[in-house]
């Protein structure tokens, strides 16, 4: 596979940068994936000279991922790009990693979004959950120990495999592993809501590696108070976020690596025909009034029905908006096997009612929701936005508040959480509002509406400067060069 497998770079997520469907004639096809970790993450392999080449391992998550999984196929990339081994992971085990332990109870921890009088409740049902994810991780390292040979280097990706560093360095203890978080992390008093063991688990798993990354400050910060308030371990802090964590006989040196982006690489993706077609139809459908634009993952953390409740105040208390402006959000689908998200999913089409339905009139609809995943149409909507919204409960980092300004033909004032990991790095040049203070945001949506186009400009080139400083290739540079 590689001319020089001591330098070979192999990279496990849950989710991987392709998926298998079926051609006319029956023949399995790979097709490009996507996803904000997805496409940071080849956007860097894309860029870096990567010695050895680089084989990409993630979970088959389709009937077609399977089978391609056990016929042992690899996904070629385009030159340059990765090969993507798929595992073929038992579907129950899968799903209750993955729906039970992951994203019902990691993303809910590190997003601080439990209800607590209610939520969560460890009984038996998740002590079967927790032995999946453990199976889980364990399938992964498995895998992974199978593929290496000294001198290898491992990017592990994400709290799907939280484990893995520390299983994998009882196959292979001196591998060079690395492990990056793409979400916020907790601080300890809300960490500790999860049982004893399963909280020190997660934190050991993560300590089985020689470098931990997160994407902000406040993320690795929070890291740290966790090692050394739930496992006692022996925590050195330097400038930025930075330290390391002494346990169990090794150092694990922590950073912050923020994720930016390929400034001009979505310029030009920008140009394409595709989305100028959809701007051409976004232009028609609103009537060249001013465009406020959100562009989200129906996720709980994204806070969309604060953000409508905004809107709803805004043509509330400031009628002089009223057929003046139009709310364009994009709101796709997310997690739709969990019913909390089906349940919010539905509120958000309910409440997008009820402002039109109150507000609208025959020739102006004050908010067009639109659920279809249409990337070349989401890259249009932020070309044309007057004001992008950006208002999470709680986000790793948030590449949308980014391409939004970079983006803007004209420039545009960016609303954006000061939860949002994006904060750290472009919180200078937005509007940053709590994202729990729907008056507030409100006040910042007609503060951006009535922004002097220079003004807008001068901090839309300032916030493309940010995330270009900060771009896939150096984000990922930073994480091989901390390897050796």
């Amino acid at each position: 596979m590689t001319n020089d497998p001591s330098r070979l770079l192999l990279v496990a997520s849950n989710r991987g940068p392709v998926s298998y469907g079926r051609s006319e004639d029956g023949l399995l096809t790979a097709i490009r994936g996507s996803g904000g970790m997805v496409s940071g993450l080849t956007a860097g392999l894309a860029a870096a000279a990567v010695d050895g080449g680089v084989l990409w391992l993630c979970v088959a998550l389709s009937d077609a991922d399977r089978e391609a999984a056990r016929l042992g196929a690899r996904a070629d990339g385009a030159p340059g790009e990765a090969q993507v081994r798929m595992l073929d992971i038992p579907p129950d085990v899968f799903g209750a990693a993955y729906n039970g332990i992951a994203n019902s109870i990691l993303w809910f921890v590190h997003h601080l979004l439990f209800d607590t009088p209610n939520q969560p409740r460890f009984d038996a049902g998740f002590r079967r959950d927790w032995a999946a994810y453990r199976a889980y991780n364990e399938a992964f390292a498995a895998a992974l120990a199978e593929e290496y040979v000294p001198g290898t280097r491992l990017l592990i990706q994400d709290y799907h495999l939280a484990l893995v560093p520390r299983i994998l360095r009882e196959y292979h203890p001196g591998a060079m592993i690395a492990h990056f978080e793409h979400t916020p992390w907790a601080p300890p008093e809300y960490y500790r809501l999860l049982p004893d063991d399963v909280a020190a688990a997660i934190l050991d798993g993560m300590l089985g590696a020689d470098h931990a990354g997160f994407l902000a400050e406040r993320w690795a910060a929070a890291f740290l108070d966790c090692c050394e308030a739930v496992l006692g371990a022996r925590v050195s802090r330097g400038a930025g976020g930075a330290g390391r964590v002494h346990y169990r006989g090794r150092v694990t040196e922590v950073a912050v690596h923020p994720l930016g982006t390929d400034v001009e690489a979505l310029r030009e993706r920008g140009t394409h025909a595709d989305v100028r077609a959809a701007a051409d139809a976004i232009a028609g459908l609103t009537g060249g009034r001013q465009l406020i634009v959100r562009v989200d993952r129906t996720e709980l953390s994204k806070n969309i029905v604060r953000g409508f409740e905004s809107f709803r105040e805004l043509l509330v208390t400031r009628p002089e908006w009223r057929g003046n402006v139009t709310h364009l959000a994009f709101s796709y689908p997310s997690r739709s096997s969990l019913p909390g998200y089906r349940a919010y999913t539905a509120r958000v089409q309910e409440l997008a009612g009820q402002i039109n339905e109150e507000f609208g009139t025959p020739d102006w609809a004050p908010l067009i929701l639109d659920v279809r995943d249409d990337y070349p149409r989401s890259l249009a909507a932020c070309g044309l936005a007057d004001v992008l919204l950006v208002n999470p409960i709680r986000d790793g980092m948030n590449l949308v508040a980014e391409e939004g300004p970079i983006l803007s033909e004209r420039g545009c004032a960016l609303v954006l959480s000061r939860e949002a990991g994006a904060a750290a790095l472009i919180g200078a040049d937005a509007l940053l509002v709590n994202p729990y203070d729907v008056t507030a945001t409100a006040e910042a949506l007609d503060t951006g509406l009535r922004m002097p186009a220079g003004e807008r400009h001068r901090r839309s080139t300032a916030i493309a400067a940010a995330a270009s400083a900060h771009a896939p290739a150096r984000w990922l540079a930073e994480q091989l060069e901390a390897l050796g």
